[in-house]
């Protein structure tokens, strides 16, 4: 991200919206295609530019409170995300089919105890338990469109998202005209996409003409009825993004500030899905800036950092908060769940081309030096200085607090556990210094700073391959294992822009580094 990677606010919002996807169980791309048959359905009809814009971002947001109560539908459902999805076709339809569904979906996959004391509790809870649930999803999105400052026709909108014609809607059951247009043509458009990706226009035709007047403005759902059916056609070959940002009514494009506090409402969407995680990006934000900022990155560099670490857990919406707060030991499906988080934060900010470089950051933020990170699996060399500062500010806030599965560790505790991983090669001794001088911590001075980049034990590695000692040779001398001399070896003829023994040999001798002729490891 430079001075002239200015990017749209709709290019922000429909990342979100593509975390929302992820989060509600549905397929990348299910928010833009609703959005694009809001507009194009609300243009037919004859909507003034003001409520085509409404309609826009409100069919981008309405989900977007779905991470709010995220950890208490996953204490009440079992996994969050796939009940989502499993009642999605029904999120509209009348009370009694609903709750057929839901029993179906409550708890799927958990022991049978486990689900009956679950449905008990949906059952006992009833509306208003869902009344609770829709409400802060509303109260959060308004919040979420405030900061972004998305207008009061967008930000009273998303307050009637899930009311329905016949007020029985939630949270405020209102009716009729009280519902301002843009709501009822979001809300309409959303379950047109769904049903129609389920089973086309046979199952549309099914389904929602039993909705009209009930959940349904009976004008609006006659427009869908005979204007949509070519939009939904044309949303595989549409080049979604570009469809998706070019049809803002009311285009806006953000930079410096304003486009760094829009980037912190991201930060915040993606924290408040846990509580074990409520302000974990902006400390990792503070932390990894300050640290960057006593180091040798340039203030551009420094900026994208901070960005990175403010939107690197967007991804972490598609992990079910029954997976992420689970208190024993992850299986490993489990595991792999978590995993694919910096995958689908990649995925997610992949489109927008303004927040590339932020992207790559965002996207490395678990990698680490050895290898041993995910979900690229890179090593040290293919780990910019930036990078290294992300893993490593992340890992000391991660570890300073409290998970469901652990308490917090001390600051103590903290500071040896990060300088066991520098001294494993888990990650950057230098990375790890600077996030511990900036988070307050003493730092021992450190020997020297070699050329090339490398580190102490680079520099010990390459004296000893210098006297013409074998991997081997050079693991027994320094108690490590062979295989870990090889990733050493590696990491130094990437720094060195050598392929040989002999041309390590010569950097070497020009650089003073000649080997001393005693014993190995002496």
């Amino acid at each position: 991200m430079t001075a002239s990677d200015d990017v749209h606010l709709s290019e922000l919002v429909a990342c979100l919206a593509l975390a929302t996807d992820l989060g509600m169980g549905q397929p990348l791309d299910h928010g833009l295609r609703t959005c694009l048959l809001a507009v194009g359905v609300g243009e037919r009809l004859g909507l003034s530019r003001g409520e085509l814009a409404d309609v826009y971002y409100i069919s981008l947001l309405r989900f977007v409170g779905c991470t709010a109560h995220a950890h208490q539908d996953s204490v009440e459902v079992g996994d969050e995300v796939a009940f989502r999805a499993g009642v999605a076709p029904v999120l509209s339809g009348e009370a009694p089919e609903q709750l057929r569904v839901m029993i179906k979906q409550i708890g799927r996959g958990s022991p049978k105890a486990t689900r009956v004391k679950m449905i008990a509790g949906a059952l006992a809870a009833g509306s208003k338990g869902s009344r609770q649930t829709i409400a802060t999803t509303c109260e959060v999105a308004q919040m979420i469109a405030t900061s972004l400052d998305l207008g009061e026709g967008v930000v009273s909108g998303l307050a009637y998202t899930f009311e329905r014609h016949d007020g029985k809607g939630f949270p405020q059951g209102a009716a009729g005209e009280e519902i301002p247009v843009a709501a009822h043509v979001a809300a309409i458009a959303r379950d047109f996409e769904v049903l129609h990706r389920m089973g086309g226009r046979a199952l549309v035709v099914d389904v929602v003409p039993g909705r009209r007047g009930r959940a349904y403005d009976p004008k609006v759902l006659d427009g869908f009825l005979e204007h949509a059916w070519g939009l939904l056609d044309e949303r595989e070959s549409q080049p979604n993004w570009g469809a998706v940002i070019g049809a803002d009514p009311l285009p806006r494009v953000l930079g410096g500030a304003r486009l760094e506090e829009a980037l912190r409402c991201l930060g915040v969407f993606s924290d408040i899905k846990s509580t074990y995680t409520h302000g974990y990006s902006q400390a990792v934000s503070d932390l990894v800036t300050s640290a960057a900022g006593a180091g040798t990155l340039a203030a551009e560099e420094i900026k994208t950092l901070g960005a990175a670490a403010l939107v690197q857990e967007l991804g972490m919406t598609g992990v079910s908060n029954a997976v992420l707060e689970k208190e024993g030991p992850l299986t490993e499906s489990e595991w792999e769940r978590v995993r694919l988080h910096p995958y689908l934060t990649d995925r997610i900010l992949a489109r927008c081309a303004g927040l590339s470089a932020v992207r790559s950051l965002a996207a490395a933020h678990h990698e680490r030096m050895d290898g041993g990170g995910y979900h690229r699996g890179v090593t040290g060399p293919q780990l910019a200085p930036a990078a290294r500062l992300l893993a490593t500010a992340g890992a000391y806030v991660a570890m300073t607090s409290k998970r469901s599965w652990r308490p917090a560790l001390t600051r103590r505790e903290a500071v040896a556990a990060l300088r066991e991983l520098a001294a494993s090669e888990g990650l950057d001794a230098e990375a790890v210094d600077g996030v511990l001088a900036a988070a307050g911590e003493p730092v021992a001075p450190r020997r020297r700073t070699w050329p090339a980049g490398l580190t102490d034990r680079e520099v010990e590695v390459l004296q000893l391959i210098t006297r013409g000692l074998s991997n081997r040779q050079v693991a027994a001398g320094l108690t490590i294992s062979a295989k870990t001399v090889g990733r050493h070896i590696e990491n130094i003829y990437s720094k060195l822009g050598v392929s040989t023994r002999a041309g390590a040999a010569v950097f070497a001798l020009q650089n003073g580094l000649v080997p001393p002729a005693g014993p190995i490891g002496g």
